[in-house]
């Protein structure tokens, strides 16, 4: 009787461990949101955020209005994010000068190669301060294409 008690003891505390993080699985997947946007910070988020969530003229306003910015249509044509790579990135360290600011991120892709299961970048999101926002002009590739804002010579 003793041991049908202990027993009963246990699969409780088990299924409610396994009912707490089922609850924080499912609630967690909705806990991101837009940050305010008079960071460089809170500009890479909302732009990575946006192409995640399919906002794509969103993340386009984040965009640089430079000579050579592809039109809505390149943008989007030339974005190149693979839906299946389970890709997350981290943003790190800032540094903002006068009129420019460098955003560290690191992305990590996981894959189901043979071989490699998991990519790791660490790259640099390079931002311009454009009538009083910050906007984006270069970023990793996974979210930008490599004929934004090039030359034409």
């Amino acid at each position: 009787m003793k041991e049908d008690r202990f027993l009963t003891g246990i699969l409780i505390v088990i299924a409610l461990l396994v009912a707490a993080s089922l609850s924080v699985f499912f609630l967690r997947q909705d806990a991101a949101t837009y940050l305010p946007e008079d960071t460089p910070k809170g500009i890479v988020h909302n732009y990575v955020y946006a192409i995640q969530q399919g906002h794509y003229e969103k993340a386009y306003s984040y965009l640089a209005d430079k000579e050579n910015k592809p039109s809505y249509d390149e943008f989007r044509q030339d974005l190149f994010l693979d839906q299946n790579s389970g890709q997350g990135i981290q943003i790190g360290e800032v540094e903002i000068g006068k009129d420019t600011a460098s955003v560290e991120i690191a992305i990590t892709e996981n894959r189901g190669d043979l071989f490699f299961k998991q990519y790791n970048y660490s790259d640099a999101t390079l931002l311009i301060m454009q009538d009083g926002e910050w906007k984006i002009f270069q970023m990793h590739f996974s979210y930008w294409s490599w004929n934004w804002y090039q030359d034409e010579n």
